[in-house]
């Protein structure tokens, strides 16, 4: 692929590439890409890992002969800060857009449990079989997208998938690589899936100059496309 190529998108929880169509025409070498059963991408719900969806965005990395951005959204921050720690060589920074950001030994299920406010787990609709959880239609638009127009909504809920359950059980292992890797926080300050006090927490020691703030719901990419994309480049300083 061209060299030119500087970010690549990573969705969260139950979404696809798809959520970042809004984004890709308005951020210059930007690439999304599918998780591991998600999408398109047909891997059974059974097989998926942590471990899974790092490799499947290391090969992504590995396309390119220069360092990458990795922007994660949502639950896609604990995928982007394993790959870190993989491979911290190849990425340039980690930008996480209304996200969990993990420290080690976190877990992301352990990560939303913390939270005293539940704005998700009460719509949660668990798989017979334990493998997997959907997100009750009723309630999906106005938790992932209440300030979003109804188009986009419509096309979302055509799209959501099954989410694996078994990457989001496993603690994530973080040390001096991931510590290496330059890191910005994009956060939602009208977030109805990740509560907006929750993500002040997990940034609290953060650099003030790291951390961003967007007045926006869970999915920018739809509500706000324009200012998102904008941010994001001034964040790599383009």
């Amino acid at each position: 692929m061209a060299e030119g190529v500087r970010y690549i998108l990573v969705h969260g929880s139950c979404h696809g590439a798809w959520c970042w169509r809004d984004v890709l025409p308005l951020l210059e070498n930007a690439v999304a890409i599918d998780l591991p059963s998600h999408g398109e991408d047909t891997t059974p719900v059974s097989e998926v890992t942590l471990d899974l969806y790092v490799d499947a965005v290391i090969a992504e990395v590995n396309k390119f002969t220069q360092p990458v951005v990795l922007v994660g959204h949502s639950a896609a921050g604990v995928t982007i800060a394993s790959v870190a720690e993989r491979v911290p060589d190849l990425i340039s920074r980690l930008i996480y857009l209304c996200a969990y950001a993990p420290k080690d030994g976190d877990a992301l299920h352990i990560m939303r449990k913390r939270a005293k406010r539940q704005l998700v787990m009460p719509a949660v609709v668990r798989a017979d079989d334990g493998l997997s959880y959907t997100i009750d239609p009723a309630k999906i638009p106005g938790i992932f997208y209440h300030d979003c127009p109804p188009e986009a909504v419509e096309y979302a809920l055509a799209r959501l998938g099954p989410q694996p359950v078994l990457p989001q059980e496993t603690p994530v292992k973080l040390g001096d690589n991931y510590g290496s890797v330059p890191r910005s926080f994009i956060l939602g300050e009208d977030d109805h899936t990740i509560p907006p006090e929750e993500q002040e927490n997990m940034v609290a020691d953060w650099p003030k100059g790291d951390v961003h703030r967007m007045n926006c719901g869970h999915s920018p990419f739809f509500s706000q496309p324009d200012a998102l994309a904008r941010l994001i480049s001034e964040i790599v300083g383009e």
